[in-house]
C-alpha cells in the first residue's frame, strides 16, 4: 500500500485559558494520499482551521506526530522547517487580510521565492512571476496593481500563485472561497481542481459550506469540538452518513425544490459541550437522541463501519480501548 503524503496521529492542540485548557483539536488521526483532496468540514469553532495550522506548523502541537512522506516534523528544528515550508503551503480565507497592501502584486507573489532563495537573478523572477500569473488568470496588465485595486476573486487568485510560487506538494486551503461570490467561488473551485490535475497537488479543503466539499473532495471528515466522528469517501458519506451530527449537518443542506417542502430535518438540540477542559465521552452525547449512559463513559474513537467508512459512534460498535 503506498504511503500516505500526510498523516496525523493523536494529533493535539490545546490552549491555555483563565478557565483551563481549551481543547481546539483532540486526538484527530487523519491521513491524505498524494493528488488527492480531503475536506474537513464542521461548524464554526469545531477546530478546522486550527488542525490545518498545526499539520504545517503555523500553531506548535501540544501532541501527537504529524507525518510528511513519513517524516514525523514535529520534531524538526528551525532550519529544517524552513526547507519544507517549499512542501507545504496555504491559502488563507480572506484574501482582504492576507495580502500585504504597501506590495504590489507582482512583489507578493515573488516574495515567497525570494525569501527561499530558488532564484537570485531578477530577471528569472519577473519570468517565474509572469508564468505564475498565467497559470492562476490574472491578466499582465495587472502585475503592478496593489490589493485594494483588486475584487475578492482576483487577490484570492494572487494567494493561490503565492503558494504555488515555492512548488509544494501539499497546500491547506482554509475556506479559500467563504469571502467569494457564487460565481467566483465555482471559478476558483475549478482552477484549484485544474491545478491539482496539472501539478500533481495534495489538498486539505476547509470549509463550513457542504456543496462545495462534495464538489472538489475525494474523501471528507466531519469535525465536532475538536475531534473527527466521521470519515468517509465523499460519495458514500453524502449518501450514507452515519454519525447522527452528520446527519444534522446534512440535512440543513437547503434543497431548492418544492417538492421537498415537507421533508423531515434532523434538527440539533440542547447545548454545545464546553471545548474547556471537557468530559469524558462522546462531545456529542449531550445534544444526540441516540445517547446513552456508555456515551459518557469514555471517548468514543473512529470505528469502521463500512469499506473505508469510520464513525465515532457507539451504534457501530463500542469505540473503546481495551482495559
Amino acid at each position: 500500500m503506498a504511503q500516505p503524503l500526510i498523516e496525523t496521529k493523536a494529533l493535539k492542540k490545546y490552549f491555555k485559558s483563565p478557565s483551563g485548557s481549551l481543547h481546539a483539536v483532540d486526538g484527530v488521526s487523519l491521513k491524505i494520499d498524494k493528488g488527492q483532496t480531503l475536506g474537513i468540514v464542521g461548524e464554526s469553532g469545531c477546530g478546522k482551521s486550527t488542525l490545518g495550522r498545526v499539520i504545517i506548523r503555523l500553531l506548535e502541537a501540544t501532541a501527537g506526530e504529524v507525518l510528511f512522506e513519513g517524516k514525523n516534523i514535529l520534531k524538526y528544528n528551525r532550519n529544517q522547517m524552513r526547507n519544507m515550508r517549499k512542501e507545504m503551503q496555504i491559502i488563507f480565507q480572506d484574501p482582504y487580510a492576507s495580502l500585504n497592501p504597501r506590495m504590489t502584486l507582482s512583489e507578493i507573489i515573488a516574495e515567497p521565492i525570494k525569501v527561499n532563495k530558488l532564484l537570485k537573478n531578477r530577471a528569472e523572477i519577473e519570468k517565474r512571476v509572469t508564468k505564475l500569473m498565467d497559470t492562476v488568470g490574472l491578466a499582465q496588465r495587472l502585475i503592478n496593481s496593489y490589493p485594494h485595486e483588486l475584487d475578492g476573486g482576483r487577490k484570492q487568485r494572487i494567494g493561490i500563485a503565492r503558494a504555488l510560487a515555492v512548488e509544494p506538494k501539499f497546500i491547506v486551503c482554509d475556506e479559500p472561497v467563504s469571502a467569494l461570490d457564487v460565481s467566483i467561488q465555482a471559478q476558483i473551485l475549478n482552477l484549484m481542481m485544474d491545478l491539482q490535475e496539472e501539478m500533481g497537488l495534495t489538498y486539505m479543503f476547509i470549509t463550513h459550506d457542504l456543496s462545495v466539499v462534495k464538489h472538489i473532495s475525494d474523501e471528507i471528515a466531519v469535525m465536532y469540538l475538536g475531534q473527527c466522528v466521521e470519515k468517509a469517501p465523499s460519495d458514500q458519506l453524502f449518501q450514507n452518513p452515519l454519525h447522527p451530527y452528520t446527519k444534522a449537518l446534512l440535512s440543513s443542506i437547503p434543497l431548492p425544490s418544492l417538492k421537498n417542502k415537507g421533508n423531515k430535518r434532523d434538527i440539533i438540540k440542547g447545548e454545545v459541550t464546553s471545548p474547556i477542559n471537557p468530559p469524558p465521552g462522546c462531545r456529542f452525547a449531550p445534544r444526540c437522541p441516540h445517547a446513552t449512559e456508555e456515551c459518557m463513559v469514555r471517548d468514543i474513537e473512529l470505528i469502521k463501519a463500512g469499506d473505508e467508512h469510520f464513525a465515532a459512534c457507539r451504534l457501530y460498535g463500542r469505540g473503546f480501548d481495551a482495559e
